[in-house]
């Protein structure tokens, strides 16, 4: 909806977007559905759903405000350029210099239509990527679970929730099981209130006791629950009070008071002074923003002081005469300093780089963080879902009274039909490639099997997932995918299903309570009770050395009664768990028991008075396969000098098997000391026994970290930190929020991630893949570079124009006053059209060869690395050098060396040898500026030979064309010299120069040093680099892996950060 979205007066709290016959929370959730016209089983249609978008509006506050043109028109005047630009403007008109005020006022006006232009365009950009980071809800529609854009959520949409959602609206409840939601936003209640579905309440109830609705904007503190959402945008209790409470933030800093609310003059004058001091540095971009555009902005400030230096020193230099030729000198030497539209440019760098990111499943929710990418040194990841597929299937089953089932290969993961069943009386731990398994029938299997039956039970019971058979006999699932993969599994034995337990019109089973997993206590349980025997059970899965301690029985035999649970058994248990990880499979533990205590419907139960006494009823071993690019990618990662780290929540076996696989853990393990190779795999339980003096002191930080707690991200971050190392950690439940606000990079997940982790993290990955953190790397590193390219280039040309005109102040007319090389009017094309169009196109510039074969950039230098301070005064001196040979050759060389009168302003007698030098070494500058961003394009490779891999001699005729805008800005930069030159009056009135004819030959001569002297330095740089060993091209000839590994073969890893 736009902005400034309005509440209809009438409207009545709790009511529906159209008002239905009472408000939702004083009718039946069935009423409520029915009046919406919604489905409570399989959710609205997407073509329902559109309809209902297009009338009812998007579910928003209206108070987005989107991009705001004014705002940006006015940002293009608070810069330090335009003020310089202004200040010349002012003091050639105030000096009768008409032609160069003329000139630099326009230019101002096309920088602030341009820099308009282009900024909007990247405020469109950054305000759709806000769009794509918004809060989501897990809808159902088309009978399929899907994840949907908060702000497309309509009345009538069934809405399922979790711990630490944001709800996307009101809803009333139709199902809740141990469901909180923190209302503090809305009521202002501190605690967390529980929700039911079947509750009816007085129209006249208070927002606050209404307990059968969750409302927009609270978040879900505990348990899940589904609702039909009736009240979207400002038609939610949420949207009553920002319709009274619209207003802006005070920019005024508030005085200090005492007590009674008096103040002295002086907290007065503070608040004063911070208020002017917080305009200025916003006004001129030094506060705001990202710190690289501070760091920029900054440096405009500060070239805009050197400015107003150098023009005091060519006032000096000409004794301070107030003569019009001296301040317009000094005026040039001003402009000569300009950072044309360099904030502009980092700008449009930036949202150009967040736009390629969301094209390769990234979104950037906070710039900071593209600026970081290419710092990263180390990567936390999840397994689930992020390394693997995420599409589980069960593979084998093994009841300790029975022996193991296993499931052949399928290609549907979601039909219980498909793929063969077998049987075997081994355990898991003694199985060999030669035993012997009988294939069966699920049916026949199950017939007659007590054990089986039991296990079958927790497994379809202790369980959330939906999976069911549609109409046209396709097999649907949705739900958490390791429960997907288990009620598959239930579902192939007919009837072991928990839909067909609890749903219909007879169900079997009642459930009571539930006990979400958790990743402290790892283990999930519910209390459901039998129908027919009125007998209440609980069922529990989790984490196998979790669910044993919790046991205190098992069956060891078929019609056996129930043996006493010792370690020994534990042990064997242990064992099997073994053998099925070793498999690469996740393997969890299933039991139950008869609940006998006494339960009262609505209280909260201890759960570790549930969760004991529990039976052991078996195992199921769930394959996750690796992601086909997991292990490139990690390769990559590899060569590009980053380390992965892979955190999960699964038994040590199943991780190492699937982190030797993708190539987290090296393949040669055997060959490591046992010391190093103990220190890359730990499990949580020994990481955090570990003191910090520990940790430290490991030979290697763990490359994986099984059964991790979100308390061990967070000391893994740590470890990380006093490595001096620089990491990006994953996430996707609430309980990561603090590793991912403790890491430099937290990177959320877009399909299984909760809000609370996205509103935690830096950046979301759409598609949950770890190859799109290696994406986002890329990125980072490239938009990293260009900007260094172009700051580059930039800083190179005014440092070669102030040279020039530096210099030029030895020059002296008939009357002892310094002529200039180049005029205000020619530094203003350079700055303008010659060098600020390439500076933009190098933004554009694709990731260099071997962009991911060289280490993690250093932090401490960012964009001005000694290397580049270096490169930018060695090609500011080389340019400004070849200009004044230009312009002097000209003039003394092949001249008289005569220079009139007044040559600063008209081609006087005496002036035409001297306008003929200024443009010869105008064009020579110009030529120079185009030809520079073609070099910097890479800061060591030779410009004709950028790609080591080729061959051709012509292979930079292809490189050119490879970035377009470059290549047209560079050719509209060489072409348009030409009419400058040679068009009457433009040429001798404006620009101050004249045509040349034979001093081309010079020109071409100098274009040749040119490049001469730019491949000669790069050349020089290179020997050194290799003599100093550094091999920042091409990574050298070693294996990935033996490079990466290699130092743990060796030596201590300790103190390897400080190294890098």
């Amino acid at each position: 909806m736009a902005k400034g979205k309005e509440l209809p007066q009438d409207h009545v709290s709790g009511q529906s977007n159209r008002p239905i016959s009472q408000p939702a929370h004083a009718l039946q959730w069935q009423q409520v559905t029915q009046e919406l016209q919604a489905d409570s089983e399989d959710g609205l249609t997407t073509d329902e759903a559109k309809r209902r978008l297009d009338e009812y509006g998007s579910n928003d506050l209206g108070d987005a405000g989107g991009v705001n043109l004014a705002k940006i028109l006015l940002r293009q005047f608070a810069n330090a350029m335009t003020l310089v630009l202004i200040l010349a403007m002012a003091v050639s008109f105030g000096i009768g210099s008409w032609i160069e005020g003329g000139v630099v006022a326009a230019v101002i006006i096309v920088n602030i239509t341009v820099g308009t232009f282009q900024e909007y365009q990247a405020a469109k950009t950054m305000d759709s990527l806000r769009s794509l980071s918004s809060p989501t809800a897990s809808a159902i529609r088309n009978k399929q679970n899907i994840t949907v854009p908060t702000i497309e959520i309509v009345p009538g949409d069934l809405v399922e929730l979790k711990t630490g959602d944001t709800i996307p609206a009101d809803l009333r409840i139709i199902e809740a099981m141990n469901f909180e939601t923190d209302e503090a936003l809305l009521t202002g209640e501190s605690l967390p209130v529980r929700k039911a579905a079947d509750d009816v309440f007085d129209i006249d109830t208070g927002p606050g006791d209404r307990l059968n609705v969750a409302y927009s904007s609270s978040t879900v503190t505990k348990g899940r629950a589904t609702g039909i959402v009736f009240a979207t945008g400002m038609h939610t209790e949420i949207g009553t009070i920002a319709a009274a409470l619209r207003k802006k933030d005070s920019k005024v800093r508030q005085v200090k008071r005492k007590e009674d609310g008096s103040a002295k003059l002086r907290h007065y004058v503070q608040a004063a002074v911070l208020t002017v001091t917080d305009f200025i540095g916003a006004f001129l971009g030094v506060s705001v923003g990202t710190p690289l555009q501070k760091k920029l902005s900054r440096l405009a400030v500060l070239l805009f002081l050197v400015a107003v230096v150098f023009a005091i020193v060519v006032l000096g230099a000409n004794d301070f005469k107030n003569r019009q030729e001296v301040i317009i000198y000094a005026v040039a030497t001003g402009l000569s300093m300009i950072p044309a539209s360099l904030v502009v440019i980092l700008t449009i760098t930036m949202a150009a780089g967040t736009k390629r990111m969301v094209e390769r499943h990234v979104i950037v929710r906070n710039l900071r963080s593209l600026e970081a990418l290419g710092a990263v040194t180390d990567i936390c990841s999840d397994k689930t879902g992020t390394l693997t597929q995420g599409k589980m299937v069960t593979k084998k089953a093994w009841i300790p009274a029975k022996g193991t089932y296993t499931i052949g290969e399928t290609n549907e993961p979601f039909n219980p039909t498909a793929g063969v069943i077998s049987h075997s009386d081994q355990e898991p731990r003694a199985a060999s490639g030669q035993q012997e398994e009988k294939e069966g029938d699920c049916a026949e299997f199950v017939q007659g099997n007590e054990e089986l039956q039991d296990y079958l039970r927790v497994a379809s019971l202790a369980n959330l997932a939906h999976v069911h058979q549609t109409e046209n006999g396709e097999w649907s699932a949705r739900g958490d995918p390791t429960e997907i993969a288990i009620q598959v599994f239930a579902t192939r034995f007919s009837g072991w299903n928990r839909r067909a337990s609890v749903a219909g019109e007879h169900p079997a089973w009642k459930l009571l309570q539930e006990f979400p997993f958790d990743s402290d206590v790892k283990k999930m349980s519910v209390i459901y009770k039998d129908l027919s025997s009125e007998q209440l059970h609980v069922f529990t899965k989790g984490a196998v050395e979790r669910v044993i301690t919790s046991c205190t029985a098992y069956v060891p035999a078929a019609d056996a009664e129930p043996a006493e649970m010792t370690d020994q058994y534990r042990d064997r248990i242990l064992e099997n768990m073994e053998g099925l990880a070793k498999l690469g499979l996740r393997v969890l533990a299933l039991a139950s028991r008869e609940y006998n205590e006494s339960f009262t419907e609505g209280t909260e139960l201890d759960r570790l008075t549930v969760e004991c006494d529990l039976t052991f009823r078996g195992l199921i071993g769930l394959y996750d396969p690796p992601r086909p690019e997991s292990a490139p990618s990690v390769r990559s990662c590899h060569k590009a000098g980053i380390e992965v780290h892979m955190l999960t929540g699964d038994h040590p076996g199943t991780a190492s098997a699937i982190a030797t696989q993708v190539g987290i853990l090296p393949s040669n393990m055997s060959e490591y000391s046992k010391e190093v190779a103990t220190s890359m795999v730990m499990t949580a339980s020994q990481f955090d026994r570990l003191s910090t003096s520990e940790i430290d002191a490991l030979p290697v930080l763990p490359l994986v970290i099984a059964r991790c707690a979100p308390n061990t991200k967070v000391r893994m971050i740590e470890a990380l930190h006093r490595r001096k190392k620089f990491c990006a950690m994953t996430g996707d439940g609430v309980n990561d929020s603090p590793s991912l606000k403790r890491s430099d990079v937290g990177i959320a997940m877009g399909q299984a991630g909760s809000d609370v982790a996205k509103d935690a993290s830096d950046i979301i990955l759409t598609d949950d893949n770890f190859a799109s953190i290696l994406a986002a790397v890329e990125e980072g590193r490239r938009t990293f570079d260009n900007i260094q390219k172009f700051v580059l280039h930039l800083l190179a040309q005014n440092l070669a124009q102030a040279l020039v005109l530096l210099i030029g102040l030895v020059f002296k007319d008939g009357e002892n006053l310094s002529v200039f090389p180049i005029s205000p009017v020619e530094i203003m094309w350079i700055i303008m059209i010659t060098s600020g169009l390439p500076d933009m196109g190098l933004g554009f510039e694709r990731a260099a060869a071997g962009i991911m074969s060289r280490p993690p950039r250093s932090l401490k230098a960012g964009i001005f690395s000694s290397e580049v301070l270096v490169d930018m005064v060695v090609y500011g001196i080389w340019v400004a050098g070849l200009c004044l040979c230009a312009f002097v050759l000209v003039l003394y060389g092949f001249g008289d060396g005569r220079i009139g009168v007044g040559c600063n302003e008209s081609i006087g007698e005496g002036c035409g040898t001297l306008f003929r030098a200024r443009a010869t070494c105008f064009a020579t500058l110009t030529w120079f500026s185009v030809f520079l961003a073609w070099e910097v394009i890479d800061p060591r490779r030779s410009f004709f030979h950028m790609h080591p891999d080729s061959h051709s001699l012509f292979q930079w005729t292809t490189d050119v064309w490879q970035n377009k805008f470059l290549f047209f800005a560079v050719l509209t930069g060489f072409i348009t010299l030409f009419p400058i030159l040679y068009i009457p009056v433009i040429n001798t009135q404006v620009f101050k120069h004249t045509g040349i004819t034979w001093e081309w030959g010079i020109v071409f001569v100098e274009s040749v040093l040119f490049f001469l002297g730019v491949e000669g330095y790069k050349y020089g740089k290179r020997v050194v680099l290799r003599r100093q060993g550094t091999k920042g091209e091409d990574g050298g000839k070693q294996d990935v892996e033996a490079r990466m590994f290699g130092r743990y073969l060796t030596e201590s890893s300790l103190g390897s950060g400080e190294k890098e």
